[in-house]
């Protein structure tokens, strides 16, 4: 009796259940948005053709060293796509693992100059996977507050015991290595891991490696690094915040970046010493399970990385260019500022504390108006976006209480000249000048 009871229990509540969407229903102004997206026609080059015919200078993608107009790397994708076809179909682990892939992961060994490397088919699947595959139930994760949406997941996915500080700052980790470190002396031996960016992708400013590599011998902790946006822009050859910083890539123990964006390829790795490697090639969630990476994207990433190393003059332009654009809009701009590091070519531009309180801007106010600059800056043929992140869900304890500032995404190329960023610049600032005015 009382089975069947509980069995008209279950079927009533089954009733009453109503399950959440699985997309959040879009609101006004995001299906505004969506309707007013430009449509690029053709690749996605420094002058790029929208489907309205009108040609405007593209500010709003990775194509920093404008490889995308490559014609050597073309032809080299070409005969690869001719040799090794489409893709392998099938895991690195099983069949999947040509000799592309084993070079490219000894490329980028060489290159960043640790023991060993392992690739992955996407970037973000990346490091949502390494996380995981070290950091267990139980394990701690300190975490920075600001860092990527994909790092959110693998920490989510780890279901390790998480602490966060402060973004970048030092001080507060320091706080609070010290507090875990109390916590577990009595306790058995975890794996304890800092999580960080190099270059934050939703401010834009770089972490300080050298002091997070001091509190890591001091606190013994293991670093997991991103590079995802750093990687290929820092340094003077571009290997990232450890050569920018003159930091020995075998103090991180697991460093991480991205072969699309600045490489113009796709996919992930991970860099560290063999058995960091060796152990995600049976551990890591997306190199197990997932298809190798194409072939045509392995050699891809193999030629810039050469590319780099042979013409470091493409990093001092792509710096040239990101200083005129800084000079166009950070000194000169009276409502807002620029919170990315000066050598980032992704300016990430926010608007002043004190016009936000003059003004009293919500958080829609702030994406209403900048929505509007982006639409005057495309009206005057230059191509800009908004920094768009997820919210952060704050009922959940593996999820910081951060959520980046509303702001606007300028991304830098060499592939237009000086005068074209001078102007692209100049065409920003008054965009934002015309747009701030009409705001009482």
């Amino acid at each position: 009796m009382s089975a069947d009871k509980d069995v008209k229990e279950i079927d009533e509540l089954v009733e009453d259940w109503t399950p959440e969407p699985l997309v959040v229903e879009a609101t006004a102004f995001e299906e505004a948005d969506i309707e007013k997206r430009p449509v690029i026609i053709g690749p996605t080059g420094p002058r790029t053709k929208l489907s309205n015919g009108r040609v405007v200078h593209n500010l709003a993608s990775y194509n920093f060293y404008n490889l995308v107009s490559n014609e050597n790397l073309k032809e080299r994708a070409i005969q690869t796509l001719r040799t090794y076809g489409v893709g392998p179909c099938g895991p690195p682990g099983f069949y999947g693992t040509q000799d592309v892939h084993m070079n490219v992961e000894q490329d980028i060994a060489t290159f960043l100059g640790t023991a060993s490397c392992i690739i992955y088919a996407q970037v973000f699947s990346t490091i949502t996977s390494v996380i995981p595959a070290f950091s267990k139930r139980g394990d701690i994760i300190v975490a920075d507050k600001a860092v990527n949406y994909a790092i959110k997941k693998g920490i989510q996915i780890s279901r390790s015991t998480v602490r966060w500080y402060e973004h970048n700052d030092m001080e507060d980790l320091q706080r609070v290595l010290t507090k875990v470190t109390k916590e577990q002396a009595k306790k058995p031996l975890t794996r304890r891991f800092v999580i960080t960016e190099g270059m934050f992708d939703t401010v834009g400013d770089i972490v300080d490696l050298t002091k997070l590599v001091e509190l890591k011998r001091r606190y013994k902790f293991r670093i997991i690094l991103d590079e995802t946006s750093s990687f290929g822009v820092l340094g003077r050859t571009g290997k990232g915040v450890t050569e920018h910083q003159r930091v020995d890539p075998t103090e991180v123990d697991a460093i991480v970046g991205s072969l699309a964006g600045p490489l113009c390829a796709a996919g992930g790795f991970c860099a560290g010493s063999d058995e960091i490697v060796d152990h995600q090639r049976l551990s890591s969630n997306a190199y197990t399970f997932s298809a190798a990476l194409p072939a045509i994207s392995a050699v891809t990433a193999s030629e810039t990385l050469m590319m780099l190393q042979m013409n470091t003059d493409l990093i001092f332009q792509l710096r040239d260019v990101t200083k005129c654009m800084w000079q166009q809009l950070d000194p000169r701009s009276d409502w807002m500022f620029c919170t990315s590091s000066p050598e980032n070519p992704v300016m990430i531009m926010v608007i002043k504390p004190e016009v936000i309180s003059q003004k009293r801007l919500s958080v829609d106010d702030q994406q209403v108006l900048l929505q509007e600059i982006v639409d005057e800056t495309l009206t005057n043929n230059v191509l800009i976006t908004r920094l768009k992140s997820l919210p952060t869900n704050s009922n959940n304890p593996k999820e910081p209480a951060f959520q980046p500032q509303p702001a606007l995404k300028i991304c830098l190329t060499i592939g237009l000249t000086k005068k074209e960023i001078e102007r692209a610049g100049i065409t920003i600032r008054h965009a934002i000048t015309r747009i701030m005015q009409r705001r009482r």
